[in-house]
């Protein structure tokens, strides 16, 4: 599958790549001109320098990067954040610090992945009621913790 991609902006980024044969994610990079300092507990929205044509049928999944999670606590707020397939303005990242420091984003540094992920359409069916489960309406924590 090929997908049309332009660079927008001022800051030139590097394309897209996979880095090992059985990536299932693209690095994107921070576009940006100078470093930019997220404090903890804020968010900031990054831009990428990048436009996309996702083709219909499919949809980007913007995911955090694990490194900057375990390291510094940086994460994508959204996550997965989705890339519909008729948008086509510049990809921005929201990203979050929930580290305890300061954390600073350079110029270029590879900030999220991107997953290129086939999505299915539903109909609605409306009914009275639903059919029975063993889970039944159980929500949160209804299965347990342990496997015991």
């Amino acid at each position: 599958m090929q997908i049309a991609i332009s660079r927008c902006g001022v800051v030139q980024v590097p394309l897209p790549e996979y880095q090992t044969a059985g990536a299932a994610g693209v690095d994107l990079h921070a576009a940006l001109r100078e470093p930019l300092a997220i404090d903890p507990g804020q968010r900031r929205l990054i831009p990428t320098g990048l436009r996309l044509a996702i083709p219909p049928g499919f949809e980007g999944q913007v995911r955090p990067r694990s490194g900057l999670a375990v390291r510094a606590g940086i994460t994508v707020v959204n996550s997965p954040g989705t890339i519909d397939s008729d948008f086509r303005g510049e990809v921005g990242i929201v990203l979050i610090n929930h580290g305890n420091e300061p954390f600073v984003v350079e110029p270029l540094a590879r900030i999220a992945q991107l997953v290129i992920a086939r999505v299915e359409r539903a109909t609605w069916l409306e009914v009275d009621e639903l059919s029975d489960t063993e889970r039944g309406s159980g929500g949160y924590g209804s299965t347990g913790i342990t496997g015991a």
